[in-house]
């Protein structure tokens, strides 16, 4: 390995002059990119040419309006005021009883739920009734006959209650038991 001789390192002025050069570069840089994207101040016009001006009056609007994008949703992103929470419900229904579990939820809450039988299959309908609703006014998301489990997730589409009847049609009692995880005000049985 050879070491550089004196004459090979740059001199004082070619070093002062590509620190210059580099310091020009950047000014650029922070006047026609940077400012313009970050701070929404575009003094040249060139951050609106090349397409990256974001006027500060916007980034100003979405942060006085925050409680309302704290309960957004945006593509992929849920995000909720309240807590995220996980529940487990159990009910045993005689032979031809019926009986339901119920989310009181938001519009847009969403939960996952898994649901399993013990003793025999049930009739189910999932289902749900919006805030003042007149009575028997609700919707059907999913109803079958004679299941053993049901698994998968919700969104409200309304402000409302939401939620399972089971029917036991067997000779014998069954046991049915709901697990709910996700953003909702409680799990409950009407």
């Amino acid at each position: 390995m050879t070491t550089p001789g004196q004459s090979d390192l740059p001199s004082s002025r070619q070093l002062l002059r590509a620190t210059l050069v580099a310091l020009v570069v950047a000014s650029l840089i922070l006047v026609t990119v940077v400012l313009p994207a970050e701070y929404g101040l575009d003094p040249t016009g060139a951050g609106r040419a090349i397409g990256v001006f974001r006027p500060l009056a916007s980034v100003t609007a979405a942060s006085e309006s925050l409680p309302e994008m704290a309960a957004a949703t945006s593509g992929s992103l849920l995000k909720r005021p309240a807590p995220f929470r996980s529940d487990e419900m159990t009910l045993t229904l005689k032979s031809g009883e019926g009986a339901e579990i119920k989310a009181a939820m938001r519009a847009g809450e969403r939960f996952v739920f898994s649901w399993t039988t013990a003793g025999g299959g049930v009739d189910v309908d999932m289902h749900g009734e919006t805030v003042n609703a007149p009575e028997g006014d609700y919707s059907s998301y999913w109803k079958d006959e004679l299941q053993w489990s049901g698994h998968g997730a919700f969104e409200a589409p309304a402000a409302g209650n939401y939620g399972w009847f089971w029917q036991n049609l067997n000779d014998d009692p069954v046991t049915v038991t709901v697990k709910t995880s996700g953003f909702y005000e409680r799990l409950f049985r009407p």
